[in-house]
């Protein structure tokens, strides 16, 4: 099993990365967690950069791996920067938390509904899970709420390296990692259900010792193994 970390834009300001991963399984099967963005995403105040070739699908492509080899996508959550790139993945399984899937179809949050014409697109396939599940052997899905209700995390377990847990934006960046003194950014809907994720999945990567990557960390990311380089 091998774990691809994806740089598939940048946050202006704060110089943090848009993130994707892409999971290869031992038995040849193919997950995407999320697809990024596209460029003028609005982001910490202003759009999102998106460089040429830094786009899901060419990010993809240096890795040798063609849309339709993508068996599974995970959605994370449904914001614009984690969805800019679905409409190239009409054959894949979008597995989503059923909550967050029935939030976003509500119309009722604001930033869901502007990048409604990322995600509910004609023929996308769309699979709900409830709570923690198991995606696949060695994949597990973390329902980590908060940031917005229905978010997921993932816990990758590596043959090597060990557990890895993909935090996404429950946990975006280390100075968030204090369940109870974390700060609560302005795109958190949930600071109670925030907190109790945030304990949750450091509570988890302390009993599996895992390495947690948070997923607009810029300074974690420069130490890190990204694309084309893996962890396995």
């Amino acid at each position: 099993m091998r774990l691809y970390l994806l740089r598939l834009g940048t946050v202006p300001g704060l110089q943090a990365p848009v993130p994707g991963y892409l999971i290869r399984t031992d038995d040849g099967r193919t997950v995407l967690v999320d697809t990024g963005a596209v460029p003028g995403t609005p982001g910490a105040g202003a759009g999102i950069q998106v460089d040429e070739g830094q786009d899901v699908v060419s990010t993809l492509d240096r890795l040798g791996v063609r849309p339709a080899d993508v068996d599974i996508v995970v959605c994370s959550h449904l914001d614009p920067d984690h969805t800019g790139g679905h409409a190239a993945f009409p054959e894949a399984e979008f597995v989503i938390q059923r909550s967050h899937l029935e939030l976003a179809r509500s119309g009722g949050v604001p930033r869901l509904e502007a990048s409604r014409p990322l995600w509910d697109l004609p023929g996308l396939k769309y699979t709900t899970v409830d709570g923690d599940t198991e995606l696949l052997p060695g994949v597990e899905l973390i329902a980590s709420g908060g940031h917005v209700p229905g978010h997921q995390s993932v816990l990758v377990r590596l043959p090597g390296t060990g557990p890895v847990l993909l935090a996404v934006d429950a946990i975006p960046m280390s100075a968030a990692l204090d369940p109870d003194a974390r700060p609560v950014f302005p795109f958190d809907l949930d600071e109670a259900e925030l907190r109790a994720s945030t304990r949750k999945l450091v509570e988890l990567a302390r009993r599996e010792n895992a390495l947690i990557v948070h997923g607009h960390d810029a300074e974690q990311w420069r130490s890190l193994r990204v694309a084309p380089e893996f962890y396995a």
